[in-house]
């Protein structure tokens, strides 16, 4: 399977995770609208990632016929469901600068724990998963 079209994702979401950080360490209430702009950014290239990999990578894996390839695929999979969760949770929280610049130290918490998830995430697919598809 051509995991080319993921891996470029990822790198994307790798540079949009990458400023957030940035812009939380130049500080909250001085950057929310940048924040509110790139968060949007970020929000819409993982909508369209995980469209991708429901409609492609998981498919592919469930029906590889290798058993355990299909037990790894759906693992990540229901992994995924409880972070995306969170993701959207979390970018419906914080749905407007406004909201961003009245709460800056929890908007920075929360953010930084869910970028570092979010970036937990991708390495691991990253190492493990995309391999796995990539030999199909």
């Amino acid at each position: 399977m051509n995991t080319s079209s993921i891996r470029s994702d990822h790198e994307a979401l790798y540079a949009s995770m990458d400023e957030l950080r940035r812009l939380l360490a130049t500080g909250v209430a001085e950057s929310a609208d940048a924040l509110f702009v790139e968060l949007r950014k970020l929000s819409a290239t993982i909508k369209l990632h995980l469209a991708i990999e429901d409609r492609m990578l998981y498919p592919a894996l469930a029906n590889a016929s290798d058993a355990q390839v299909a037990v790894i695929g759906k693992r990540f999979q229901h992994e995924m469901g409880g972070l995306a969760a969170a993701y959207e949770d979390f970018a419906a929280r914080w749905d407007t600068t406004i909201r961003i610049g009245a709460e800056p130290e929890r908007f920075r918490d929360e953010a930084a724990s869910l970028l570092d998830a979010l970036h937990a995430r991708i390495q691991h697919e990253d190492r493990e998963l995309l391999p796995l598809a990539e030999s199909l």
